[in-house]
């Protein structure tokens, strides 16, 4: 299999990609389920790669992805992505993001992780 599923129709699945990388940039870590994680972290690598290069293209195929519900909200992580983090990570040629594994989740023992972006020094 090419990719992940997660239970959803493809519409839901991009939506919660989407969800979740926007959410990635904003707390800069996210709880989530091992699957999940594994699914989205390519993404959040290539939207940081695209930032790095920092032309306008760049930044309208990575506007085009991150979640729009409030303008306000969309320009800060726009900003965000482009200035804070595209500077941390300009030495850095890969690996952007790391997966800490925290337990099984009460509820029905889904694996549970943090998905967190590592620091600029390392």
């Amino acid at each position: 299999m090419a990719y992940r599923k997660l239970g959803r129709n493809s519409s839901a699945r991009k939506a919660l990609f989407r969800d979740l990388v926007t959410d990635l940039f904003i707390n800069e870590r996210i709880e989530t389920t091992e699957a999940k994680a594994k699914a989205v972290r390519p993404i959040a690598e290539k939207l940081i790669t695209l930032a790095k290069r920092g032309d306008l293209h760049a930044r309208r195929q990575v506007a085009s992805y991150v979640r729009r519900e409030q303008v306000t909200e969309d320009q800060e992580v726009l900003e965000k992505l482009f200035s804070e983090l595209a500077t941390r990570y300009t030495e850095r040629p890969g690996g952007y993001t790391r997966i800490l594994k925290l337990g099984p989740r009460r509820g029905d023992s889904a694996p549970m992780v943090y998905l967190e972006l590592v620091d600029g020094e390392a």
